[in-house]
């Protein structure tokens, strides 16, 4: 049994009404709780959401950015976090205990997060530390559940974001000989990369297998990236890259670093998702870009610039498919099952956990 199947068996089904109602009456619906409920009500929107959603979105952000708004809103009772279940978890730790977390659909997961499971990762510490001793510092990107930063955070490790995980990786070489980093490969090699660490001293860990893939002198080691990617952004590749040189030489090129290193290392520029939005932002009129990540921010970004030239990187690239879930009618569903005292998909990380993952967010929020 998978995760979704899981959730799917424990989570009420949406009612067949919502189903079945038109998307002006849903939307018309989702206006009316909003403006009932006013501000004892926060929805809070990931950029990679789908239009017909993000639309009632209070905020629009990454994913810590939009924790820390729901932390710093103080006057919500509910927060409808339109994004994925570890993202709701962090909106979790991070808001009052009075104040409830809701995720319109259980099944939107991130199958990134999902790669990294804690018991993998504490046989994984076990055997790094009879490898390398007391010398490695867990760091984890926000993207994974709050049991694995939880770990981090119990291990003195830290959590880290794409925007501020050059400055978190620099920090914690000045605590550690050594950098465990969860659970996207390919951000902890582009970030490391671009601190001057060569290729040949990071190796990966490969929690399947329960090992440690390298080829060379172990002391040598500085970067220990765990074998876990982005779906969406794995996709875009060389070949998208090359084709579209050979197409349209003038366009530049934008991607996000969870993208693979040899994509990164042929773009123009790569960065965090508000670095991708305020790039073409701040771009000339007329000028032509082509992105390497997730569909419906693309696309939305296309929307809000007709005077620039803007396309995928990779042109039969889908949305994000767990993001998806979350759609009009589990959002009206959401909205009216609070406002009628009847809540479900509730997001409550356990209090230990919450206290550990704290730490690791913590530590972060201090320094970047």
């Amino acid at each position: 049994m998978n995760i979704f199947e899981a959730v799917e068996q424990k989570t009420p089904m949406l009612p067949e009404q919502y189903k079945q109602a038109s998307r002006e009456n849903l939307e018309q619906r989702v206006r009316e709780v909003k403006e009932r409920m006013g501000s004892r009500l926060y929805l809070p929107g990931h950029h990679y959401q789908k239009d017909e959603v993000i639309q009632f979105a209070d905020n629009r952000g990454d994913s810590l950015k939009l924790a820390q708004l729901s932390a710093d809103n103080h006057q919500a009772e509910a927060i409808v976090f339109c994004g994925v279940h570890f993202m709701a978890e962090t909106a979790d730790i991070l808001t009052k205990p009075e104040q409830k977390v809701y995720l319109p659909d259980m099944r939107a997961g991130c199958s990134m997060a999902d790669m990294a499971n804690i018991d993998q990762t504490e046989k994984a510490w076990q055997k790094l530390m009879d490898l390398f001793d007391d010398t490695i510092m867990p760091l984890t990107y926000v993207n994974s559940t709050a049991a694995i930063k939880a770990f981090v955070g119990k291990n003195d490790g830290a959590t880290v974001t794409s925007s501020n995980a050059a400055r978190m990786v620099s920090w914690a070489f000045t605590q550690k000989e050594r950098i465990l980093f969860l659970p996207d490969q390919h951000l902890g090699r582009n970030t490391a990369y671009n601190l001057g660490i060569p290729l040949e001293q990071m190796a990966v860990w490969d929690p399947i297998m329960n090992e440690l893939i390298y080829e060379g002198n172990m002391e040598d080691i500085k970067v220990i990236l765990w074998k876990g990617h982005c779906s969406v952004h794995e996709n875009f590749t060389v070949q998208n890259v090359h084709q579209l040189r050979e197409k349209s030489p003038e366009m530049k090129i934008i991607v996000h670093p969870e993208c693979r290193r040899e994509v990164v290392k042929l773009s123009d520029d790569a960065g965090s998702t508000n670095h991708i939005i305020h790039t073409i932002k701040n771009a000339p009129a007329g000028s032509s870009w082509a992105i390497g990540t997730e569909m419906n921010l693309v696309n939305r970004i296309i929307q809000e610039h007709p005077d620039k030239h803007i396309i995928s990187l990779n042109p039969n690239m889908c949305p994000c498919l767990t993001m998806n879930r979350i759609d009009l009618p589990h959002l009206a569903w959401c909205l009216e099952s609070i406002e009628k005292g009847e809540p479900h998909n509730v997001i409550k990380v356990e209090a230990k956990i919450a206290q550990d993952a704290k730490k690791a967010l913590d530590r972060m929020l201090e320094r970047a």
